[in-house]
């Protein structure tokens, strides 16, 4: 009798570490013609609500990070298109999966801190690296309704305490600020 449990307990043992070794494959990140979002290809993030176009970026007084990401005050500007790099090696930008997000300059974008409460998303990053020194530089496209959000909740580093939060838009001085947010920027992709 004392075999059999040994077996069942091997077996059981077995079942459970080998499901949890298998992680479930997120499904790909779709433009708004129903394609998937390619790796290191550029596309557009298309707002869906109005107030702005684009995404695109402004030159700041800061002068740690000299750059800030925000919407086109022209609602039918298409932006700065960007590159996305997952944190895993993969041809597909899939939903959930921690991403850098590059504009063609090479710019990549940051989470900074703006004051003592908010935070705001700067073009003063590094592309790749995952851990301690670069979780700020991790963001995830979400589905949200029938589209998608960008949002920060990076999980390429184990020990560190980071906030997760939407990514949505803090106006001010009448610009349109990425910026963490209870109110996410609903968004689409458009090859560029």
């Amino acid at each position: 009798m004392s075999s059999l449990l040994y077996v069942f307990l091997l077996f059981a043992a077995f079942i459970s570490h080998s499901g949890a070794a298998r992680p479930a494959t997120d499904p790909p990140v779709k433009d708004m013609y129903n394609n998937p979002l390619i790796v290191g290809i550029r596309y557009f993030v298309l707002p869906l609500t109005p107030g702005g176009g684009g995404l695109t970026y402004i030159e700041t007084q800061n002068t740690t990070c000299p750059g800030t990401v925000v919407q086109d005050q022209n609602e039918a500007s298409r932006g700065i298109p960007v590159k996305f790099w997952p944190s895993v090696q993969s041809t597909t930008v899939n939903v959930s999966t921690d991403l850098n997000v590059q504009f063609p300059d090479y710019t990549i974008w940051r989470l900074d801190s703006f004051g003592t409460d908010q935070y705001l998303v700067s073009i003063c990053g590094v592309r790749g690296n995952p851990g301690r020194e670069t979780v700020s530089n991790w963001f995830k496209i979400e589905k949200f309704q029938f589209n998608y959000k960008i949002r920060f909740c990076p999980t390429v580093c184990d020990e560190c305490r980071v906030m997760w939060r939407d990514i949505g838009v803090f106006v001010k001085d009448g610009k349109r600020i990425l910026a963490l947010s209870d109110v996410p920027l609903m968004v689409l992709f458009q090859k560029a």
